[in-house]
């Protein structure tokens, strides 16, 4: 009966840690970060504001109506007529008249006017103009976000990859060591080795032990790092293999540093600043000319047993200049240019570094694929050389020294190769973000 409660226990506890661990495609976790990371979102959404203050400049194209109406109740008004003070004068002074003047209870009034602007220097032209591009330079941000942090979901990749091997060649080779140290006691015990030798045997067991704990925080500390930017359950255990990443991958062929300039979304972005900035030193220039503008309206009245007036309609147009702006306009328009100076250097500047990234980029890319093939060749020689000095030693040719340094070298090889591996795709995904094509690599639909 104790039995059976272990084995239904022990079942039970093995389907939770089960279910926390998780193996997810490296375009998934992609696809996962682009969707919900803070990042991302937040980068949408400017862009979705640039959009609303885009459509609102927009809006200045059409007239402007506005209708107004009032209503006042007056208490024992006086109203006295022009036409009634004329005729008061004409009449003779020794004359009086009984005529009482109008006392009004209340007025109605009620308004309606538009106004359209007709010409403004294309102040609203290239205000419009500005606010396009200033929208499309946040667009271009938002697509920067997105490599960024599809590199960093690449980052983790690698760097949890790297974590979780470490801890599996430390396992193997703790299991090793410590299998070594039981037989060394066993051999000190019948005075077969020197107690140096089971000291040294015990030391690396101890390094070893070490080098896995540092392994295994790797891990735990990669994995939350992921996990939220995922926005997944801190308990969640990403398992990284290598058939996690797509082999097509690397049939990409990487664009010439011209086309990576042309794609590049944060040089994109900067590209549309220029512009917007150029339509802004037309809009302060827009201050030297005259405004020109269009206006009608209609008007009622009604106070109450004096006047009444209905369909006052009126049509016009209306010019204004500003004279004053003759003198302090000119800042404006130099401050504009000088932000357009600014822009274009900060230009110049990211292209020199877009096409240093791109060079370093290849440059370890290429670095990454000779040191695969090196390694891949050093775990074969690290294994025969440690089965000829094992062999050796159980022949009494070697000594521990030659035993546990050879251990080492072949333990290192194994550790270099499994970096190496995880480089090799670390380094092409960062040549494809250097050149702007890593969120095109996935193949996934941009928002």
């Amino acid at each position: 009966m104790r039995l059976s409660k272990f084995l239904l226990f022990a079942v039970f506890l093995f389907g939770i840690s089960a279910q926390a661990q998780t193996s997810l495609s490296l375009k998934e976790a992609v696809g996962i970060a682009l969707s919900k990371s803070d990042e991302v979102n937040l980068a949408n959404t400017k862009a979705a504001t640039k959009s609303f203050e885009t459509q609102s400049v927009k809006m200045n194209q059409y007239p402007d109506l506005k209708i107004s109406g009032q209503y006042m109740r007056l208490t024992s008004a006086d109203v006295t007529l022009k036409s009634s003070e004329e005729k008061n004068t004409e009449t003779t002074s020794g004359s009086e008249t009984d005529e009482e003047s109008p006392s009004p209870k209340h007025l109605l009034l009620g308004q309606a006017s538009v106004t359209m602007p007709i010409f403004s220097g294309f102040k609203l032209k290239n205000s419009i103009a500005a606010s396009e591009n200033l929208y499309k330079a946040e667009v271009a941000n938002a697509g920067q976000t997105k490599e960024e942090t599809a590199m960093k979901v690449v980052q983790y990749y690698a760097d949890l990859y790297k974590a979780q091997k470490s801890v599996e060649l430390f396992k193997e080779s703790l299991k090793s060591s410590q299998q070594r140290v039981t037989d060394f006691t066993a051999m000190e015990k019948n005075g077969i080795i020197a107690r140096n030798d089971l000291l040294k045997s015990q030391l690396q067991e101890s390094k070893i032990q070490l080098s896995l704990d540092e392994a295994e925080k790797n891990v735990r500390l990669v994995n939350y790092y992921l996990v939220t930017l995922l926005k997944m359950s801190p308990e969640t255990q990403i398992v990284v293999r290598e058939d996690n990443i797509d082999p097509n991958v690397f049939s990409l062929a990487v664009k010439t540093e011209a086309d990576a300039l042309q794609n590049r979304k944060d040089l994109e972005a900067l590209d549309h600043l220029k512009k917007a900035n150029d339509a802004n030193i037309k809009v302060a220039k827009a201050a030297y000319y005259p405004s020109l503008s269009f206006s009608g309206g209609y008007i009622a009245l009604d106070l109450d047993n004096v006047v009444q007036v209905e369909n006052a309609m009126n049509v016009g147009v209306g010019l204004s200049y500003n004279l004053s702006s003759i003198f302090k306009n000119g800042k404006e328009v130099k401050a504009a240019k000088s932000k357009a100076l600014e822009i274009e250097t900060q230009k110049a500047m990211l292209t020199d570094a877009i096409k240093t990234q791109i060079t370093q980029a290849r440059e370890d890319y290429e670095l990454s694929l000779k040191q695969d093939k090196v390694y891949s060749q050093a775990v074969a020689q690290a294994d025969e050389n440690y089965r000829i000095v094992k062999d050796k030693y159980d022949n009494g040719l070697s000594d521990t020294n030659d035993l546990l340094e050879a251990d080492v070298e072949d333990l290192g090889a194994k550790i270099n190769q499994a970096y190496a591996k995880a480089n090799v795709a670390l380094k092409f995904y960062e040549l494809l973000e250097a050149s702007g094509q890593l969120t095109q690599s996935f193949n996934l639909t941009q928002n």
